[in-house]
C-alpha cells in the first residue's frame, strides 16, 4: 500500500525476533482481566509482540531523557524530563482499549520507576445535552462531538508538569459524561491517552492532540473484520449490560433479537464507518507503530515507521 511507503513491514515472526529477554510481566487471568469485551489477546500475543513494542517505547523515551538534558546543558540549568505521551488510536471495537491497558502494565512492571497513568479521550466528548442542542447527537465520536479546547489544555497541563490533573470521566453505560466525576492525573512519567480521535487534525485547530505525543500507535484491522466485531461485541451486551434498565440501550434488550441486530447494523452503517473511513483510518499514516490483526483478532503484521 502506497500509505505505508514510510513504514517498515514486519510478520508476527521478524518482529518477536526483535526483543526475546524475559517473560511477560503478568498472568493469564490479569490477562483476561484487562481484555475488552470480545476482544482476544494470548500470553504469546504479550510476548512476542507486546515485549518488544515496550522496549521500542523505551527507546524513544530515552532519546527523550538525553534531549533533555543536552538541551538543559546548552542552557547551563537542570531541566525536569516532561511526561513521555503515548498516543493509541484505532476504530471502535479493534481493541485498542485492550492495547492501551496492556500497554500500563507492562510498562509499569518492566521499568519499576516509572509511574504509568492512562487516560481514554472518551470523557472529553461533549455531554448528551450539549450534542443535542447543536443536534449532532447522531455524530458521537466524530470530531465535531469533542470539547477540544478542554483535551488541549489537559495535555498541555500535563505536559507543562502540573502535579495534578482533573479530566471528566465518560461512562458507557449512561452513554454520557458523568456530571461532577473526574479522573486525577498525578505528575505520571508516562501518560497513554487513548481514543478514536487522538490522530485527528481537525481543520478548525492550530494545536493538535498528536502535538503532545512523543510515541504513537494505531491499531488497525480489515473493516469487514472491525464490522464483524462491533456486531460480535453488540449481541453479547444485549445478553449482559443491556439488561439493566439504567443502561442507555436497555431498549435495545426489549427488541426482537433479529430486530436489534439489523438497529446496530444501522449504527455501523451511518455512524461508525463513516466515522472510521472519513475520519479515524486516514490518521493511521501518522502513527510510529501500526499494529495489524488477522480476522480472529491475531496480531500477525507490525509496519514501524522509517521517519
Amino acid at each position: 500500500m502506497e500509505e505505508f511507503g514510510n513504514f517498515e513491514k514486519f510478520s508476527r515472526e521478524k518482529w518477536s525476533e526483535l526483543y526475546k529477554e524475559g517473560l511477560p510481566p503478568l498472568s493469564i487471568e490479569e490477562l483476561e482481566d484487562i481484555k475488552s469485551l470480545n476482544d482476544k489477546i494470548s500470553l504469546e500475543d504479550v510476548q512476542e509482540i507486546y515485549v518488544p513494542l515496550i522496549h521500542l517505547i523505551r527507546v524513544y523515551h530515552k532519546a527523550q531523557e538525553s534531549i533533555t538534558l543536552s538541551k538543559g546543558l546548552f542552557l547551563r540549568q537542570l531541566l525536569p524530563t516532561p511526561p513521555f505521551i503515548i498516543g493509541v488510536s484505532g476504530s471502535v471495537a479493534v481493541g485498542k482499549s485492550t492495547t492501551a491497558r496492556l500497554l500500563q502494565i507492562l510498562l509499569q512492571r518492566t521499568f519499576k520507576r516509572l509511574k504509568v497513568e492512562l487516560i481514554t479521550t472518551d470523557g472529553f466528548l461533549y455531554p448528551n445535552e450539549t450534542l443535542i442542542e447543536q443536534g449532532i447527537l447522531n455524530r458521537k465520536g466524530f470530531p465535531e462531538s469533542y470539547d477540544m479546547e478542554t483535551l488541549i489544555c489537559y495535555l498541555t497541563e500535563v505536559k507543562n508538569g502540573k502535579e495534578l490533573v482533573e479530566s471528566p470521566v465518560y461512562s458507557h453505560e449512561v452513554y454520557n459524561v458523568v456530571e461532577g466525576v473526574t479522573q486525577e492525573t498525578n505528575h505520571p512519567e508516562i501518560l497513554i491517552v487513548e481514543g478514536i480521535n487522538v490522530l485527528q487534525l481537525p481543520e478548525d485547530r492550530r494545536i493538535f492532540i498528536s502535538d503532545f505525543f512523543d510515541f504513537s500507535i494505531y491499531v488497525d484491522a480489515e473493516e469487514e473484520n472491525i464490522k464483524k466485531w462491533y456486531l460480535e461485541r453488540f449481541e453479547k451486551l444485549l445478553d449482559s449490560a443491556f439488561q439493566d434498565p439504567t443502561n442507555f440501550y436497555y431498549s435495545f434488550a426489549q427488541m426482537n433479537r433479529e430486530d436489534a441486530l439489523l438497529e446496530a447494523e444501522k449504527v455501523w452503517k451511518s455512524v461508525n464507518q463513516v466515522n472510521l473511513e472519513k475520519n479515524i483510518l486516514p490518521t493511521r499514516s501518522r502513527a510510529n507503530v501500526v499494529l495489524h490483526k488477522s480476522s480472529e483478532h491475531k496480531l500477525d503484521k507490525i509496519f514501524l515507521k522509517k521517519y
